[in-house]
């Protein structure tokens, strides 16, 4: 017996007092009804309802269970409701994980319109560079700079960002401006950048014609959060590869300088991951798609 359907054969019995009426309003069969209701009765051991020659009336015990009933059903009614309504109205609660730098510099100052759009969303967000689990930590999705790692994660690229080498102006005063890569290796150093996840060093890299050549040079500093990298390039201790509106600011009012701008670092890929489902919710749709938007405009 279907337990919940057995529960709405029960209530428009005692809301309409009258079997008949009942089976009518729910296009059923009388028979079922009576059947329904018997198998009831025996599933919670109690009588619910009593007949008379004019009406069906709930006895003390069905009127709590009839209450009880009306609770359920009106909750499950609301919760499928919200479902529905989600899927046509974006809405609910997304937990997401940005790395940090786009967060604060190009994602965050975007949200006022974000949440114009869809006002009946709410953003739970972290920041940070490192690997998430998605499952473990609850989050709906990441969105990360750089190649994918291997996982079970689906990636969705939503952009390739140009990218820039710079120095501070007092390393270019103190090292000079190189104008070749062979320059490179006449005295410079570099800010290494340590992947969070593998320790890995990332070097230099610069496109030459239509190929990429990399550059490894010593360093005095090695770093694997991005605010630290910013921050040790700033202090002139070395040359430093970013995003170009990462550094866009510093190099218009002249507290970074560009480096062999003829040959600029590969683009660098954005990515939004997120678990593989056969139908991703409204709202981590319509966010994604905001992320794409927001981040393929930047130049």
């Amino acid at each position: 017996m279907d337990r919940l359907q057995a529960m709405r054969v029960f209530t428009r019995i005692v809301e309409l007092g009258s079997f008949t009426r009942a089976a009518d309003d729910l296009s059923l069969p009388r028979a079922t009804l009576t059947h329904t209701i018997k198998r009831l009765e025996e599933r919670v051991g109690a009588h619910l309802l009593q007949r008379t020659t004019r009406r069906v009336r709930p006895t003390r015990d069905g009127e709590v269970y009839y209450n009880h009933c009306v609770r359920l059903l009106a909750d499950l009614d609301a919760v499928e409701a919200d479902f529905r309504e989600a899927a046509v109205v974006p809405k609910g609660r997304l937990r997401i994980d940005l790395a940090s730098s786009l967060a604060r510099k190009v994602l965050i100052p975007a949200l006022p319109d974000f949440f114009a759009r869809y006002p009946q969303i709410e953003l739970d967000i972290g920041t940070s560079d490192r690997f998430i689990d998605l499952v473990q930590e609850g989050v709906d999705c990441v969105l990360r700079a750089g190649d994918l790692p291997d996982s079970t994660m689906v990636g969705r690229r939503v952009a390739n960002l140009s990218q820039a080498t710079v120095a501070s102006a007092d390393y270019v005063r103190r090292h000079g401006n190189p104008q070749t890569l062979a320059d490179l290796h006449n005295g410079h150093v570099a800010v290494n950048w340590a992947s969070p996840t593998t320790r890995r060093i990332t070097p230099l890299e610069f496109v030459v014609g239509r190929r990429v050549r990399e550059v490894v040079l010593p360093s005095p500093v090695t770093v694997s959060g991005t605010e630290a990298y910013v921050g040790c390039c700033e202090a002139g201790l070395g040359i430093a590869q970013f995003p170009r509106y990462r550094v866009e600011e510093a190099l218009a009012n002249g507290q970074l300088v560009e480096l062999l701008p003829s040959m600029p670092p590969p683009s660098f890929p954005v990515s939004v991951l997120y678990q593989s489902q056969r139908q991703l919710p409204l709202r981590l749709r319509v966010f994604i798609d905001w992320v794409a938007e927001v981040i393929g405009a930047i130049r």
